[in-house]
C-alpha cells in the first residue's frame, strides 16, 4: 500500500469528517487519489449504515426555502433518531445541502439520486457516510414545491426551529398588492402551522373523504341511540358541514382575530391594499407525522424483568 502524506490525510479528513485512521487508510488503499478515496470512505459509510437501516428516525427537521423572486419555494424534512444528533452541524449542514437540491430539482424527482453539491457522490451517498459517522440513521423522507405563476408570493413560515413549517402560495393583481399584504400572508402560513388545516377550502375535499367523515358521525350516532334514525341524516350533514369549516384553511376562524375567518380577513386585506387576493395553495409538513416510533417497555415491566433477574 502507497505512503501518504499527513497534508492528503488531513485534505480528505476536512472533506469526508471520518476518522483519522480511515482516512489513511482509504489514501493508501487508492495509492493517494483523492477522489477515489473519498469514494472509498463513502463506501465505508455505506456499510456502516446497513446495520442502523432498520432504526425508526422521526427527529429531525423541516426546512424551507422561498426563491429571491418570491413565486416558488420548496419544503424538505429530515428525519434523524434524536434530538440531540437533529442539532449536531454536520446532520444541519446535510440537511442545507439537501435543501439546495431540491431547490434545484425538478417536481417529483427523488433528491437521494441526485449529486450532491460540493462534494462526490449522490445525496444517498453522502446520507450513508453521514449515518456511519453519526451513528444514528437518517432518511430523507419527503419533499415538496409550491409555486405561483403570474404577480403573488410565496411565504414561508417555520416554527420551533424546524418541528413544523409551511409553505403559502397566493396570487395577486400586482407586485404591491403582494407586498402590501404580506402581513397577512405571513400570519396565515401561523394560521396553518398552528391549526393544521387539511384543505384550502372546501370545494377541494374528495367525495371519499366526506363520505368517510359521515359514517363516522353515523357510527357514533347509532353508539349514542339518542337520535331517531329518520333525523340521523340531517344531523350528519350538519355535523360534515361543521367538520369541513374545521379542516379548510380559508373556513377557520383566525387565530388573529377569532371574530373573522380567514377568508374575511383575505377579504379586507386585498381591500386595504386596493387589490385583489387570493390565496392558491399551502403545504403544512409536521416533523415525524405518522411515524410510528417504537415504544421501550414500561416501568413496571422492567422492574419485573429484573426481579425475575
Amino acid at each position: 500500500m502507497a505512503q501518504v502524506s499527513m497534508q492528503l490525510v488531513k485534505e480528505l479528513r476536512d472533506r469526508t469528517q471520518a476518522g483519522l485512521n480511515d482516512c489513511k487508510s482509504a489514501l493508501s488503499e487508492a495509492e493517494g487519489d483523492m477522489d477515489k478515496a473519498v469514494e472509498i470512505i463513502l463506501k465505508k459509510g455505506l456499510a456502516k449504515s446497513a446495520k442502523r437501516a432498520g432504526a425508526v428516525a422521526s427527529e429531525g427537521i423541516v426546512a424551507t426555502r422561498v426563491a429571491g423572486d418570491r413565486k416558488s419555494g420548496v419544503i424538505v424534512e429530515v428525519n434523524i433518531q434524536t434530538d440531540f444528533a437533529a442539532r449536531n452541524e454536520d446532520f444541519l449542514a446535510f440537511v442545507g445541502k439537501v435543501v439546495d437540491v431540491a431547490t434545484a430539482a425538478a417536481d417529483g424527482a427523488d433528491l437521494l439520486t441526485l449529486p450532491f453539491p460540493g462534494g462526490s457522490g449522490t445525496v444517498e451517498d453522502n446520507r450513508a457516510a453521514l449515518v456511519g459517522r453519526l451513528g444514528e440513521n437518517i432518511t430523507v423522507r419527503r419533499w415538496q414545491r409550491v409555486r405561483i405563476s403570474g404577480e403573488g408570493a410565496v411565504v414561508s413560515y417555520v416554527h420551533m426551529g424546524g418541528k413544523i413549517a409551511v409553505l403559502l402560495g397566493a396570487q395577486t393583481d400586482s407586485a404591491v398588492t403582494a407586498a402590501k399584504c404580506s402581513e397577512f400572508l405571513d400570519n396565515t402560513a401561523m394560521q396553518a402551522a398552528a391549526m393544521a388545516p387539511l384543505y384550502l377550502q372546501a370545494s377541494e375535499i374528495p367525495q371519499a373523504d366526506k363520505d368517510a367523515q359521515s359514517r363516522i358521525y353515523a357510527a357514533q350516532l347509532e353508539e349514542e341511540g339518542k337520535i331517531p334514525a329518520e333525523r340521523r341524516g340531517q344531523v350528519i350533514e350538519g355535523k360534515v358541514t361543521k367538520w369541513a369549516k374545521e379542516v379548510c384553511l380559508l373556513e377557520q376562524p383566525s387565530v388573529i382575530e377569532p371574530k373573522k375567518t380567514v377568508d374575511e380577513l383575505r377579504a379586507d386585506a386585498a381591500k386595504a391594499a386596493g387589490g385583489t387576493l387570493a390565496l392558491t395553495g399551502f403545504v403544512r409538513f409536521e416533523r415525524g407525522e405518522g411515524i410510528e416510533a417504537p415504544q421501550g417497555p414500561d416501568f413496571a415491566a422492567e422492574v419485573a424483568a429484573m426481579a425475575k433477574g
